[in-house]
């Protein structure tokens, strides 16, 4: 196994599986990716908006890296203009569980404040649409 941090091909006896998830989802754009679409899918400019900081050049580069490794379907709709959606397929909701021990870490770690309330809805009811984004936004 080959990892981009090192660049070697050697993993560590039972460190393996660990390298090989943060192959997936390491990096801070891919867990917030991940993070919006566990409340449905999306459309790529809504992806966009909520993310904020990405630029459309990376936002666009983890979606493909993210597609490529099984965790996110990309529909494209034939219509005029251009539809395209992007959803978590069943390899990406099995990442739930792992947000929401990130959550739950990070939460016990900043006392006083509700860390991240918008994970933590989303990682509970992953078919719930979060309120600001069935009010406004076009997916």
């Amino acid at each position: 196994m080959t990892t981009r941090r090192t660049g070697k091909g050697i993993c560590h006896e039972g460190w393996c599986p660990i390298e090989r998830t943060l192959g997936v989802i390491g990096g801070v754009w891919k867990v917030l990716i991940l993070r919006e679409l566990l409340s449905g899918a999306r459309r790529y400019g809504s992806l966009h908006r909520t993310i904020g900081g990405v630029t459309h050049k990376m936002l666009t580069q983890q979606l493909r890296e993210l597609e490529r490794d099984g965790v996110v379907h990309r529909k494209v709709y034939q219509q005029i203009p251009p539809k395209v959606e992007y959803s978590l397929t069943g390899l990406g909701i099995e990442l739930a569980p792992i947000l929401k021990a990130m959550h739950s870490w990070g939460s016990a770690r900043e006392p006083g404040a509700a860390a991240f309330p918008e994970l933590a809805a989303a990682v509970a009811n992953p078919s719930a649409r979060r309120s600001r984004v069935a009010a406004g936004a076009t997916r």
